[in-house]
C-alpha cells in the first residue's frame, strides 16, 4: 500500500475518479487543500465527496508555494508520503515543486510550469520546431493592436493562465479584440483565489479538425493510448460540445497528430505524466494547440476505459508513484464510445429537462447526467456552464457520436428566463 499526497482538486468528475483510482489500486492518500468547504459544497445531497474518504485532511495556504514546501516537508516527516498528485491544473506547477522538493517521482518542476503557461508552451515548441500557429505576448491592449495587425485577422485571444476555454476568443477585428482584451482585464483573480497574469496571447486562427492525444509517459518515453476528437460550437467562444474516441480519422492522420503530440511532450521534457494534448489538423499539417500535463477531462478518460479497458487516473496514479503503468488494451464490446454535453444557450433557472426518461431507456447508453431543476442558468462562454451530459457506445464501429447526437436531439433545457 502506498500513501500518496493529493493537492487540491477539480470538483468535477476527477474529483471523484481520481481517488477511485488511489482506492480500487489498494492504495490511500491525504487531501491538502486551503479550503475544504469548496469541496463539500460540491458534493450531492445526502452524499459524502469521496475527498473525504483520505486518509488525513490537511489545511493550509496551497496559493502560496514557498510558504507551502516547508509546512508539506513537517506533514512528509510525520506521515511519509510516496507520491504527490492532482487534478486541477492551477495545482499542477505546485505539486510538481513538492515531489521535488520530497524527492519524489513525477514530471520535473520546469516542465510543468512550462506546459501551464500557454505562453511558455509557445516559446518552447516553436524553439525546438515543433509546429503551432503564429503568435505573439501582449501586454496591454495597443500592443496587442499592433500585433494583431501583423498577425492578420482573425485571431484567437487567450489567457495565459486560465482552463476550461474561460475568455478564450475568437476576434476579426480591433473592436472584437478590444471587446476580448476588456473582458478577460475584468477577471484578475481565478476561481481558486490565484491572481493571474495580465498578458495576453494572440495566435493565428487554425483552421480544420481539432482532436486531442492522450499519452502515458514513463522511463523517457510516450505511449500513445490513443486520439479523440473533439465538437466546438458557441462563436467567438471556444465551447467543447462532445468527443469521440477513438476518432474517425484516417490512420495517416491519427499516426501525424501522435507524433506531433509526442514531439511536443519531449520538446518540453515531460516524462512521468499522463497528458492530454490538443491538435488541429490543418491543411498543413498538425498544429499544437496546448498540452495539459493532466489526464483528460470532460470524462474522455471514461470513453477510453469504456473502449480499450486502460483507466487513466489509475495510470496517473502509477507514474505518481515511479510504477510502470498498466496500459494493455483488452476487449471491452465496445468499439467507440462518445459523450455529448448539455450546453445553455440563455440565463435563467432550469426548471426541467423533458425526454430524460426516453433517453434512459436508449439503447447504448452509458452515463446519462443533467442537472436539477432550480439550478441557476447563464448562457455557456466556457466549458463551465454545461447542464449535464449524455454518453454511448457502440460495439460495430464508429458510430457513438450519431448515437449520441440523436440521444441529445430528443432531450430538451426548459429555462425561465432571469427577470
Amino acid at each position: 500500500m502506498a500513501h500518496l499526497l493529493m493537492i487540491e482538486s477539480w470538483v468535477g468528475s476527477m474529483s471523484r475518479l481520481l481517488p477511485r483510482a488511489v482506492r480500487e489500486a489498494g492504495h490511500e492518500f491525504t487531501f491538502l487543500t486551503r479550503e475544504l468547504h469548496h469541496y463539500l459544497r460540491s458534493a450531492p445531497e445526502g452524499t459524502a465527496h469521496p475527498l473525504l474518504g483520505a486518509r488525513h485532511l490537511l489545511t493550509a495556504e496551497t496559493n502560496d508555494t514557498e510558504a507551502l514546501l516547508p509546512f508539506v516537508e513537517r506533514a512528509h516527516d510525520a506521515l511519509r508520503f510516496d507520491g504527490v498528485i492532482t487534478s486541477c491544473d492551477y495545482y499542477l506547477p505546485t505539486a510538481a515543486r513538492i515531489a521535488d522538493r520530497l524527492g519524489l517521482p513525477g514530471p520535473t518542476a520546469e516542465s510543468v510550469a512550462s506546459a501551464c503557461r500557454k505562453d511558455m508552451t509557445r516559446r518552447v515548441l516553436a524553439d525546438a520546431g515543433v509546429p503551432g500557429p503564429r503568435f505573439a505576448l501582449c501586454g496591454s491592449l495597443a500592443e496587442a493592436a499592433d500585433a494583431a495587425r501583423e498577425l492578420g485577422f482573425p485571431l484567437v485571444l487567450k489567457p495565459v493562465d486560465l482552463c476550461a476555454g474561460m475568455f478564450v476568443r475568437r476576434v476579426d477585428d480591433e473592436a472584437e479584440l478590444a471587446r476580448a482584451h476588456r473582458a478577460l482585464a475584468d477577471f484578475p483573480v481565478n476561481a481558486r483565489g490565484q491572481r493571474r497574469d495580465p498578458v495576453v496571447l494572440l495566435e493565428e486562427l487554425l483552421d480544420g479538425p481539432e482532436v486531442s492525444v492522450e499519452t502515458v509517459s514513463y522511463g523517457g518515453s510516450a505511449r500513445v493510448v490513443g486520439v479523440t476528437d473533439k465538437s466546438v460550437s458557441g462563436a467567438p467562444a471556444f465551447i467543447e460540445t462532445g468527443h469521440m474516441f477513438p476518432a474517425a480519422l484516417a490512420t495517416a492522420d491519427a499516426e501525424a497528430a501522435a507524433e506531433t503530440a509526442c514531439a511536443a511532450l519531449k520538446a518540453l521534457g515531460l516524462d512521468e505524466v499522463v497528458a492530454h494534448t490538443e491538435i488541429k489538423l490543418t491543411a498543413a499539417g498538425p498544429r499544437v494547440v496546448e498540452v495539459n500535463p493532466r489526464p483528460a477531462g470532460n470524462r474522455i478518460t471514461e470513453l477510453v476505459r469504456h473502449v480499450t479497458a486502460i483507466d487513466l487516473a489509475a495510470a496517473a496514479v502509477d507514474v505518481a508513484l515511479g510504477r510502470a503503468p498498466d496500459l494493455e488494451r483488452r476487449t471491452t464490446g465496445l468499439s467507440s464510445a462518445a459523450i455529448g454535453f448539455l450546453v445553455p444557450q440563455a440565463a435563467g433557472t432550469l426548471t426541467a429537462v423533458e425526454g430524460a426518461d426516453q433517453v434512459r431507456g436508449a439503447e447504448g447508453l452509458l452515463e446519462l447526467q443533467l442537472a436539477e431543476a432550480g439550478k441557476a442558468v447563464k448562457a455557456a462562454g466556457s466549458n463551465n456552464e454545461y447542464l449535464g451530459h449524455v454518453m454511448a457506445g457502440d460495439a460495430d464501429g464508429p458510430g457513438a457520436r450519431s448515437r449520441v447526437e440523436a440521444l441529445l436531439a430528443a432531450l430538451s433545457l426548459q429555462v425561465e428566463a432571469a427577470r
